[in-house]
């Protein structure tokens, strides 16, 4: 190639390169200054933690802490709480965003500090974290009867004070720890045999896991697709989570 071609085009490169340079400083630097606004304009407001663009043009997305998400304008006069639809493929754009954010790897789920529980053939597989004090959690448990060919894991979260600490663990160390789950669940009736010298340490780290994924209500479950829902459902959503992932 001519050296003259040679020169000029990587001209061309170094400007491009400079170009792009350019611009993704300026789009950090926007970002920082939307983060920046808000927070001067509103000091009370949450922990900002991200703020990105978001998919429609001129708007912004602001992560804040419990992955609640806000949206904004360039120069973060306005505030919008509220979900983003795109009408053409009639995506709630907000509600998918926050489903990625919550998800758990399945398979990163502590097991060996679980309860194994299985209906039927036992196929499907279903992660749920639940306090033994929790109402909803109770109500939850009927519905879940009524679900055949699954596996349950359930992690003792003894989230509702002293009393429930107390009674994880004597559930979890029942000699038959699924059947006195059930027993407390469903007639309200503790295991009177328990296993000696038995190690409670499983539900520190089921605790400690829960705060760092940010598992701050129970019922919460969990399927191998990673999709987290909060809060008791009854048994055909259950279906349909484990169907298809989704709720």
């Amino acid at each position: 190639m001519h050296q003259k071609h040679v020169q000029r085009l990587c001209s061309i490169l170094l400007s491009a390169l400079v170009l792009f340079s350019v611009t993704s400083t300026w789009a950090l630097g926007q970002e920082a200054q939307i983060k920046k606004t808000i927070m001067e304009r509103i000091p009370e407001f949450p922990k900002i933690l991200e703020v990105s663009k978001a998919p429609m043009n001129g708007l912004f997305e602001v992560r804040v802490e419990d992955d609640e998400i806000y949206y904004t304008d360039a120069e973060a006069n306005f505030l919008i709480q509220g979900s983003l639809i795109d009408t053409r493929t009639r995506l709630n754009i907000t509600e998918e965003r926050i489903e990625k954010l919550t998800q758990v790897d399945f398979n990163a789920l502590p097991m060996k500090d679980s309860i194994t529980i299985v209906h039927g053939n036992g196929k499907r597989h279903l992660a749920i974290f639940e306090d033994p004090n929790c109402g909803y959690c109770k109500r939850f448990e009927k519905d879940l009867l009524k679900v055949d060919n699954i596996t349950v894991h359930l992690f003792l979260y003894p989230v509702l004070g002293q009393d429930s600490i107390e009674k994880s663990k004597i559930l979890w160390c029942a000699k038959d720890k699924a059947k006195a789950w059930g027993d407390w669940m469903k007639s309200a009736i503790m295991p009177s045999n328990t296993a000696l010298n038995c190690d409670t340490n499983a539900l520190n780290r089921n605790v400690e896991f829960g705060h760092k994924h940010k598992i701050n209500g129970t019922p919460t479950l969990i399927v191998s697709s990673g999709t987290r829902v909060p809060g008791a459902i009854n048994a055909s959503q259950i279906e349909q989570l484990l169907t298809s992932g989704k709720f």
